[in-house]
């Protein structure tokens, strides 16, 4: 027991601990009778239980008023472009000057910080730093889009995670699924949590929450069973004295893991002085001793090739036993984080004398630490050739065999891009070496060259580009001009008539007393068509067309009725033979051309706002129930995280009017987004008809240059629009 607490606070934390056995829930709002006069309690029990409801109010209203949401526009690259999406989390102001504190999985790929705080005003915020191998970021609210700029805001303080006992009661806070804030109460169940890897568990587990980006190295978590859901992620974890003590990471299964606010606030210090964390680093992994049969030292699981502790003769096995003369012994898996951010704490190029043991021989090497590179490199897409790419770093090369870190790593491929089309196709983990005979140093290099190839006019019709595929030099061409949109394959306009139906089968047959007598059954007679002029009705079951029976034998034959008409003249008439009431009826029909469905709808792509419209067709007016006079585009997609999205535009709205453009068809929609491309507004406002309802969309572009090549504008055969 940590002697320097009270043993008040112990007694109330036994009765907390009781009533969180006994399921009773700690309201997260103020109390009613807050002004009014406290009766006293009957006894000692309720004053205990009133004492704890004091006590978790006054340590909630310490931290609440600080606790942030964080929604985050992301930038993700697979599948050979790039693709924007969202993703939300939770934080803590820990400074007057708006530093918050959050996890590095809720920032990561981040381009668009808005913050919600808890007097619901919305900000934006810019990032400061991330520490992926912590799991911490720090981004900074834009105090100028307060309402009140002079107002002080709520800062919540760290507290010392070293105190944090087994059985202390515990709330984690934050925004679960994105919901306004909430507070958990729950207990400290472990305060040095390490994930080991193997069935032995003897090996510190190196944990990516992202392909090829370890994290948790340094960390040691307090695990607690204060419940937390996504969106809590970053939010912190705090005691009954107000305090954070910690950042909650991970969560599942009842279980929480926070990382250590004494970890936390010397990272999130680094970040806010720095930008980054930097450390040291000489090139070793550790495995406690527990199984060895060694009493004393840390054994070394494996060097780094060229890493200092390499280049100073420290081998795998070796017995590491002092470190400048301090001795050292790591008997469990928990006391690997500790040596590990001991040595990362070290100033970057300090010298270590370390003493290992070796075969029963003792030896003294020197080594000089270096600095602790990043695991993952930046990521880019190069959209016109179809592929993205990632810079390499050390850590890569060492993983790929690589000589060194120059070129760049092809991430993936579009299907169908140009990368895909060369001969050879380009692959994922192929590394670029020259284009057009111009060596690829790096990414920044290759995104530079990129943007003067796609903006050269002229467009070269071919790319040289070399290539490292698995220690072979190949060369390829690829194609830089990028393909049109084309619209979707439309059929040849044939004979329909204006009805929609579906197969009676044998059973259903029989139920309808019409035993034998298959065919189709109307479902529709569209309106506005020829067939609405005749006396066909919903409920005719057509057996026959020209003289010609027509007798489905299962769903495989639902579309004979349209292929038997599809074989006429559009232009000509047909004698329908249908059953009504038993009856058989012939009904003479002039015949029309088939109408386009949405399917076949011609399309168009705004690529800033990441949207894609298309025509209305026949089909959505019947299906909708729109007269002639309901104009506009229908929106077929919306990108995740593009701005369209962010301003809540959704797939199959029907856009009637763009700021003060009123759009009736694509080429008046075409026309509007040309005139908000050009000026460039900081809101543009999107009337849509979304089922009954007008809704106003308002969408804030972030303008920025295009690099593309731009075309220069051709006529692609087609007719104009009719609008």
């Amino acid at each position: 027991m940590n002697p320097k607490r009270s043993p008040q606070l112990r007694a109330v934390g036994l009765v907390a601990f009781a009533l969180a056995g006994l399921g009773i829930a700690i309201s997260t709002v103020a109390a009613s009778d807050k002004g009014s006069p406290a009766k006293r309690p009957a006894n000692e029990a309720d004053q205990l239980r009133e004492d704890l409801r004091r006590m978790v109010e006054s340590a909630r209203d310490k931290v609440f008023p600080a606790l942030v949401n964080i929604h985050v526009s992301t930038v993700n690259y697979w599948g050979g472009k790039e693709h924007k999406g969202a993703s939300v989390g939770s934080g803590t102001i820990i400074s007057a000057k708006g530093y918050v504190v959050t996890n590095q999985h809720v920032t990561n790929k981040g381009k668009k910080f808005r913050c919600t705080l808890a007097d619901k005003q919305e900000i934006s915020a810019k990032l400061i730093g991330e520490d992926p191998l912590t799991d911490l970021a720090v981004i900074k609210l834009n105090l100028s889009e307060l309402k009140d700029p002079a107002k002080p805001l709520p800062v919540a303080t760290f507290g010392d995670s070293s105190e944090v006992e087994v059985g202390d009661q515990v709330m984690a806070m934050g925004s679960p699924f994105a919901l306004s804030r909430s507070v958990t109460l729950g207990i400290v169940s472990n305060t040095q949590r390490v994930f080991g890897g193997g069935r032995s568990g003897e090996d510190v587990e190196e944990m990516e929450l992202e392909a090829g980006q370890r994290t948790g190295l340094f960390t040691r978590w307090i695990q607690h069973d204060a419940l937390i859901n996504p969106g809590n992620s970053g939010g912190p974890l705090v005691n009954l004295k107000g305090q954070i003590i910690g950042i909650n990471e991970l969560g599942g299964s009842g279980m929480g893991f926070a990382i250590p606010s004494n970890l936390a606030k010397q990272v999130t210090a680094s970040l806010i002085e720095h930008g980054e964390v930097p450390r040291s680093w000489i090139g070793v992994s550790f495995k406690p001793i527990a199984k060895t049969g060694y009493d004393h030292g840390v054994l070394v699981n494996s060097v780094v090739s060229g890493g200092p502790a390499a280049k100073a003769g420290i081998d795998p096995g070796d017995l590491i036993v002092s470190i400048d003369g301090k001795a050292l012994t790591v008997r469990f898996v928990e006391q690997v984080p500790p040596l590990m951010k001991r040595i990362a704490d070290l100033p970057i190029g300090s010298s270590l004398q370390i003493t290992y043991e070796r075969k029963k021989r003792t030896v003294q090497a020197h080594v000089v630490t270096k600095r602790l590179e990043k695991d993952r490199g930046e990521e880019t897409s190069l959209r016109s050739w179809g592929m993205t790419v990632e810079e390499i770093t050390p850590k890569m090369a060492r993983e790929r065999r690589l000589k060194d870190t120059r070129g760049v790593l092809v991430s993936s491929i579009r299907s169908g891009g140009s990368a895909q089309l060369a001969k050879p196709p380009l692959r994922y983990g192929d590394i670029l070496r020259k284009v057009e005979n111009q060596r690829v140093t790096g990414l920044d290099e290759l995104v530079e060259q990129y943007k003067t190839i796609m903006q050269s006019d002229p467009l070269p019709e071919y790319l040289l580009v070399e290539f490292d595929r698995r220690g072979k030099s190949e060369i390829t061409l690829v194609k830089p001009k990028p393909p049109k949109n084309e619209d979707p394959p439309r059929d040849l306009r044939k004979a329909w008539i204006g009805v929609a139906t579906q197969p009676v089968l044998k059973k259903l047959a029989k139920k309808l007393g019409l035993p034998g007598r298959l065919g189709f059954r109307i479902t529709r007679v569209y309106p506005r068509t020829k067939a609405a002029e005749t006396g066909l009705k919903v409920g005719d079951i057509i057996i026959a067309l020209n003289g010609e029976k027509l007798r489905p034998k299962g769903l495989q034959d639902a579309g004979l009725w349209a292929r038997r008409l599809k074989r006429l003249d559009p232009d000509d008439r047909a004698t329908v033979t249908v059953l009504r009431d038993g009856k058989s009826l012939d009904v003479n029909v002039p015949l029309e051309q088939t109408r386009y469905r949405p399917s076949e709808a011609r399309r168009e792509e705004n690529r800033d706002f990441e949207l894609t419209v298309r025509n209305v067709t026949f089909f959505d007016r019947d299906a909708n129930q729109w007269g002639k006079d309901i104009k506009g585009v229908i929106v077929a997609q919306v990108v995740d995280g593009g701005w369209a999205d962010e301003g809540g535009i959704q797939a199959g709205d029907l856009i009637q009017r763009i700021d003060d453009y009123p759009v009736r068809g694509r080429k008046s929609y075409r026309k509007a987004m040309a005139r908000i491309t050009k000026d460039q507004p900081q809101r543009v406002v999107f009337k849509v008809l979304r089922g009954i309802q007008t809704r106003f969309q308002y969408v804030e572009p972030e303008w920025k240059p295009e690099l593309e090549h731009k075309d220069k504008p051709d006529s692609d055969g087609k007719p104009p629009d009719k609008e």
